[in-house]
């Protein structure tokens, strides 16, 4: 499935889990989409928890949700660190509020329940953040990945083929 013409924001920040951040990133661009790498703009490369560089091709006060079709959220500590910068959490309220795909892995969820994107919702994740995701009104469910409308959630980097392929079937549908 190609997804040419497809643009996708895939936040970053500082202690992001390598794999849900690379994974979602190789997987689409090998599908024909076109993915921005977008940092919080306090500077130009994030590590990983194992201090592995991605660099940023734009900081979120530069970029609005109209410049893209979805916006992926990778795990680790960066959402925390994410939380840290409204822009980033406008971002994906924006995205949510206008029926573009937003989608989460492992602590992502936490970007989703601080931009109002989990309430009335099916949501998984990280384990350690069921109470949060409760609290934001959402419904925790233990699976791979649950899509509910235009969110698309996962637990682990177990989960990253399941979580891959739902995101490229979503935005082949759109």
């Amino acid at each position: 499935m190609s997804l040419s013409g497809k643009r996708v924001a895939l936040l970053i920040e500082d202690e992001y889990q390598i794999l849900e951040g690379w994974y979602p990133l190789l997987r689409l661009q090998e599908a024909g989409a076109d993915v921005r790498v977008i940092g919080s703009g306090t500077k130009e490369s994030y590590d990983s928890k194992e201090h592995y560089p991605m660099r940023a091709d734009a900081g979120a006060p530069d970029v609005s949700a109209a410049d893209f079709d979805a916006v992926i959220i990778p795990g680790g500590f960066a959402p925390d660190n994410m939380r840290l910068h409204p822009e980033m959490i406008d971002l994906v309220r924006e995205a949510y509020e206008a029926g573009k795909l937003v989608a989460a892995i492992c602590h992502g969820g936490w970007m989703l329940a601080s931009a109002g994107a989990t309430k009335g919702r099916r949501i998984t994740g990280y384990l350690p953040i069921k109470t949060d995701v409760e609290n934001a009104g959402g419904t925790w469910v233990d699976e791979p990945v649950v899509e509910d409308g235009n969110v698309i959630t996962s637990r682990t980097p177990v989960d990253l083929p399941h979580f891959g392929r739902a995101i490229v079937e979503y935005l082949g549908r759109v």
